[in-house]
């Protein structure tokens, strides 16, 4: 991982924040969350939380997570931001998206950016891996930072909060 600095972290802010922008079309009524690919200074995927195919009828937002059996990983009605960045760049394109980089933001209670924890969904990490994203880009306490997808994935694998 590698904390971003000067015009580089400023450079990524900017993207967070166009991210935090198509986070505000989430769905979803427990989280909303926004994820860009960039590649080339061009945005390539875009994308936001919502329920499966946006269908009300796959709607368990509210569902307590204690209800799922264990081995159910994913207790989320929804499609994840970076997901569905991923399915829109793979949609529009496809020869871009080896060696981009995904940008990935959370909205607070308040519809305002907040900082990211630690790498922890191996959901998105192993359809990054795939489909050939280099990068995934996190804004935590510390500061705005860049982790190779393989790092990435390998945290969240580790993941035990």
């Amino acid at each position: 991982m590698n904390f971003l600095k000067n015009a580089e972290e400023k450079a990524a802010i900017e993207y967070l924040m166009k991210a935090a922008d198509i986070a505000l079309n989430a769905t979803c009524e427990r989280s909303k969350c926004g994820s860009i690919i960039v590649k080339d200074n061009e945005i390539i995927g875009r994308g936001y939380n919502s329920p499966a195919g946006e269908l009300e009828s796959q709607r368990r937002c509210n569902y307590s997570k204690d209800e799922y059996h264990k081995k159910v990983t994913d207790k989320t009605c929804c499609v994840h931001a970076e997901q569905r960045a991923i399915m829109n760049a793979l949609r529009n394109n496809p020869d871009k998206l080896k060696g981009s980089r995904l940008y990935f933001i959370r909205l607070d209670e308040n519809d305002k950016p907040s900082r990211a924890g630690k790498p922890y969904c191996t959901i998105c990490s192993k359809m990054a891996l795939d489909s050939g994203i280099k990068e995934f880009v996190l804004w935590h306490e510390e500061g705005v930072c860049v982790y190779s997808t393989e790092e990435y994935n390998l945290l969240s694998y580790k993941y035990n909060d």
